[in-house]
């Protein structure tokens, strides 16, 4: 009997491998192709730029918080964000053309980005975080609300002076602290602006001029007894904190009768003796007269480059020697004072809700835009 042969199966196992392989290579593809597209966007356009990609790190721990998955913040708060899941489009979307006066160019910057850079120019990376925070949201509602105003422009937004806000780039703060903290005065200052981020301070929706200063002479001024502009928002308030806190709250100066007479544009001749004619509410000095001519007290402070239009004067025999009190035009926030409320417990919005009179801190993004 014929012994049958046996059946090769070698063809079959073949046939096996050669299926698996080609499932394998689809399952890659399909991965391939979902990846892809992704890798690409994130490498497109201006998020590729290193600077842009920190930002977005950075604000990964705010979308968690908003959506639920990082830790919990304060309900009840109206300075704290909505939980929309993520940054709103409006905040990251926004770019701030910046002109850097020194280096004779423009710097243009993601919203988020410039408010850091104003918060770590304006006010001492050390102060409370809450005073850290109102001072974020101030200088974002500043840079909102000229941009609402000012509508579609190819020139700069601001500048890097206080002509607007002081804004440093991120990339000098190194030279700024120059004390080996600046990772670390940074990592504040960006929790602040990202605990913050969309927030901006309104009156009847709009937002305001959110002016603030360094230290109070123990009051803050109204609006018109400064800038002859009357804003309800921006009213006297008393801050009696900065004089025991800001170590800027007293100065004294020294002019030669020459220079005075020559700054304050006074006839050689000329008396100096001053005669304080009318005073502010805020306790500054409103109207004062010099060598027989009236000057408003901001006009001497400008033209003499004090600190401040509270001021006393004593004439010698060679010199004026000029004290003044406080820093700054005294309208809107004291910086001091609002590092003294947070000291005392005070949150951002409450801070807020002090220097500004009858505002709110909402989210810039529900504010109606101009095209």
């Amino acid at each position: 009997m014929k012994h049958k042969q046996p059946v090769k199966h070698v063809p079959r196992a073949r046939a096996g491998r050669l299926l698996w392989w080609c499932c394998f290579a689809a399952g890659m593809l399909i991965v391939c192709l979902s990846v892809l597209p992704e890798r690409m966007q994130q490498r497109g356009g201006e998020q590729g730029r290193e600077a842009a990609l920190a930002l977005e790190q950075e604000a990964q721990p705010q979308r968690e918080a908003a959506s639920g998955r990082g830790k919990q913040r304060d309900s009840g708060d109206e300075s704290s964000p909505a939980s929309d899941g993520s940054l709103s489009a409006f905040a990251r979307g926004l770019q701030i053309g910046v002109k850097l006066n020194n280096d004779n160019k423009v710097e243009t910057v993601p919203l988020e980005w410039y408010v850091r850079g104003v918060v770590a120019g304006e006010m001492p990376a050390d102060f409370e975080m809450e005073a850290l925070k109102a001072q974020a949201i101030a200088a974002r509602t500043y840079v909102v609300r000229k941009l609402l105003r000012s509508g579609l422009s190819d020139e700069p937004l601001v500048s890097d002076t206080t002509d607007d806000q002081v804004y440093i780039p991120l990339e000098r703060l190194d030279e700024l602290w120059g004390d080996g903290k600046a990772k670390e005065k940074l990592a504040r200052i960006g929790q602040a602006v990202e605990q913050t981020a969309n927030l901006i301070i309104t009156y009847k929706g709009e937002p305001i001029q959110a002016a603030f200063f360094s230290t109070s002479n123990g009051y803050t001024e109204n609006s018109e007894d400064y800038w002859d502009l009357a804003l309800p928002y921006l009213r006297s308030v008393a801050s009696p904190w900065d004089k025991q806190l800001s170590p800027r709250y007293k100065e004294t100066v020294e002019l030669s009768h020459t220079e005075a007479r020559r700054k304050l544009g006074l006839d050689r001749d000329a008396g100096l003796a001053m005669r304080v004619t009318s005073r502010t509410e805020g306790n500054r000095i409103k109207e004062v007269q010099i060598g027989g001519r009236n000057f408003s007290g901001r006009e001497v402070r400008e033209k003499l480059g004090l600190k401040s239009s509270s001021f006393t004067w004593t004439v010698s025999r060679d010199y004026i020697r000029i004290t003044t009190y406080g820093y700054g035009h005294g309208v809107g926030m004291s910086q001091w004072g609002a590092n003294a409320l947070a000291k005392e417990g005070k949150k951002a919005a409450d801070i807020i809700a002090y220097y500004y009179t009858d505002v709110r801190v909402e989210q810039a993004s529900k504010l109606p835009r101009s095209s």
